[in-house]
């Protein structure tokens, strides 16, 4: 069964009658190996090609698919088709014309490609798989066609190869016939098979929403510019290898569609990746301004700089729950209500009661977005739902039990229906890890799994990451005499990595608690190695990741970020243990599993002290 993306239940609602009966012949005749796009723009003129159908052996396929009946073509020429409308004649493109232009856009883009080319024979520089073009007609059978256009026209006007007729796409059609027809649309065919490497800088080239940028803020770098190009820059800054979200994450990403959403995935899963996609759409498609919201202070700031570098910070607002809340309270005047409590619970608790009471409105925002869900009491959810606006009712909640660090469970704990998140049937699991090497998360997931146990009344499972990702080195636990060695090795590792080439901005020094990021930070400077110390909410609002140097920062603040390296200082740092010893270690566990699975490439985890965290971490 092929691919579709975006899924056909999410998109068959405008979707043409014809358009849906040729999306199910597509999923339904064709094999899994084939990806098909449906109503995807490309270019800077954002050209609609109705479908895409790209196959490794096969090649690639531009359709455009009509609905019209033989009677109401009236004239046509080799650009033009005259039909009759219930609201009188209509000149349109001719449909071949019109998959003709779209093919050859695409396809001067892909030739730039020096890794999409035949590398000899005398073909050489040509691209190194076919391609082809055609139209559909759903409602023309192929003896109508004949009947209705003489021969020497329709020849060269609709030829008959490069069609697929209402009758050559019945329900009754087989696979074979119906395959015959579609590689029929081929001026030539040969049996180079595309690899995986290349099928993703097909996608890359055609699609520069679902790039992952080396640089963590250029995630969705690649807009469109110039009358006809796909990428302007294209000769002077492909990369040699491209990162681009996987066929799960792009077929998620564009179909998830209205109403409440929920995606439950492990670390490294693509989660953030697919919340930056989604703010894209909504802010395409909602007058109503965006709300992205999460936890980690660090986080909000780097979600930000992905809003602003895309131009759509006027209409998606990132914020840190609780620094949302203080400017809620600013916005509507609300006085902080008075108690006892830390400033932050009496904000979230003022601005509760303001809603309730019809002080702060709710329904503000076309759609609201959650990350790092796992981290947000229900109470708070509650609150947020209620900020949607119930003509859009879009929100989007993304978690992972296994990274919850700030409170004493590895669940929610509760159901989302109690907190008026309406997602039943609208969850999506995503299993694979994308971020680190299978050494990394096996290494964590090892080291933390006896620790993550279901509690409460979550509706969903725990579940356990499975490698996507390449392979590597094996993590390095080294044990010290004292923290002082633990940084002085640390220092040294700096140096000789930056020595070999890798950018200060692509290490990350994180550490549990206690005195560790001071000693850090001053044998950082004492070495002449630049660095931004994340250690209070001054400095985590003003983080920057794509300056050159190295974060230094406790592990919770990392959450939702990543590194191509990362040290673990003080690894086996405890909590002050006293009445429920099993639930502080757990609490540690789970934050040090926060932490292992920030290294992307390269993990240096370092301990000085024999307890029982430093003996799992060298089982």
């Amino acid at each position: 069964m092929a691919k579709l993306i975006p899924s056909l239940s999410s998109c068959i609602s405008r979707m043409t009658s014809g358009e849906k009966r040729f999306a199910r012949r597509l999923e339904g005749l064709l094999e899994d190996d084939y990806l098909c796009w449906f109503d995807i723009p490309l270019g800077a003129k954002r050209r609609y090609p109705d479908f895409i159908v790209l196959h490794p052996s096969r090649g690639i396929l531009f359709l455009e698919v009509k609905d019209w009946k033989a009677a109401n073509i009236k004239r046509i020429s080799h650009s033009e088709v005259e039909l009759e409308t219930p609201t009188g004649r209509k000149t349109v493109s001719n449909p071949i014309e019109q998959a003709r232009q779209c093919s050859y856009q695409v396809l001067q883009v892909l030739e730039r490609d020096p890794q999409l080319k035949q590398l000899m024979g005398k073909h050489k520089g040509k691209l190194c798989f076919p391609y082809g073009y055609g139209a559909v007609f759903t409602n023309i059978t192929r003896k109508q066609l004949d009947k209705g256009i003489p021969e020497e026209h329709r020849h060269k006007l609709l030829p008959g190869h490069l069609l697929i007729c209402q009758d050559e796409m019945t329900d009754s059609a087989t696979a074979e016939d119906f395959q015959e027809r579609l590689w029929g649309m081929f001026n030539y065919q040969f049996g180079n098979k595309l690899t995986l490497p290349q099928i993703d800088r097909i996608r890359w080239h055609l699609f520069p929403e679902i790039r992952i940028e080396s640089i963590q803020d250029d995630l969705f770098a690649g807009e469109d510019s110039g009358e006809d190009a796909l990428e302007p820059t294209l000769v002077e800054s492909m990369p040699d290898i491209v990162k681009i979200m996987d066929v799960q994450q792009e077929q998620l990403a564009r179909s998830l569609g209205d109403g409440h959403r929920v995606v439950h995935g492990v670390a490294g899963s693509g989660k953030t990746l697919i919340l930056g996609y989604r703010c894209l759409y909504l802010a395409e498609a909602l007058n109503k301004p965006i709300l992205v919201l999460c936890f980690n202070i660090t986080l909000a700031a780097r979600l930000r700089s992905f809003i602003s570098e895309k131009g759509i910070n006027d209409k998606v607002q990132v914020y840190h729950f609780h620094d949302w809340c203080g400017e809620q309270l600013r916005a509507y005047h609300v006085d902080l209500m008075n108690s006892n409590a830390p400033v932050w619970e009496r904000q979230v608790s003022t601005v509760i009661d303001a809603v309730d009471k019809g002080h702060i409105p709710k329904g503000q925002y076309g759609a609201v977005l959650i990350d790092e869900g796992h981290d947000f009491e229900a109470e708070w959810l509650t609150l947020i739902a209620q900020m949607v606006d119930p003509d859009t009712d879009s929100l989007l909640l993304l978690y992972d039990d296994a990274q919850s660090i700030y409170k004493r469970k590895s669940s929610l704990g509760f159901s989302l229906s109690s907190v008026g998140i309406k997602a039943q049937g609208r969850t999506t699991i995503l299993r694979l890890n994308y971020r680190n090497t299978r050494e990394i998360i096996e290494f964590a997931y090892n080291f933390a799994k006896d620790y993550f146990s279901q509690t409460g009344e979550s509706e969903i499972p725990l579940i356990e990451p499975e490698a996507a990702g390449n392979c590597g080195a094996e993590p390095f636990v080294k044990g010290f005499r004292s923290l002082e060695e633990e940084v002085a090795f640390s220092i040294r590792c700096l140096k000789a990595w930056h020595a070999k080439g890798k950018s200060w901005r692509d290490i990350a020094i994180l550490y549990p608690g206690g005195s560790a990021g001071k000693l850090m930070v001053a044998a950082l400077k004492d070495n002449g190695i630049p660095s931004a110390w994340l250690a209070t909410s001054q400095y985590k609002k003003r983080y920057k990741p794509d300056a050159e140097r190295v974060s230094v920062m406790p592990i919770p603040s990392s959450k939702g970020l990543e590194f191509d390296t990362v040290i673990i200082l003080d690894s086996s740092y405890q909590s002050s243990y006293q009445e429920d010893q099993d639930a502080n270690l757990a609490d540690d566990v789970r934050r040090l599993y926060v932490g292992l699975t920030r290294a992307q490439e390269q993990l240096l985890v370092c301990h000085h002290r024999t307890n029982q965290l430093s003996e799992m971490l060298a089982s």
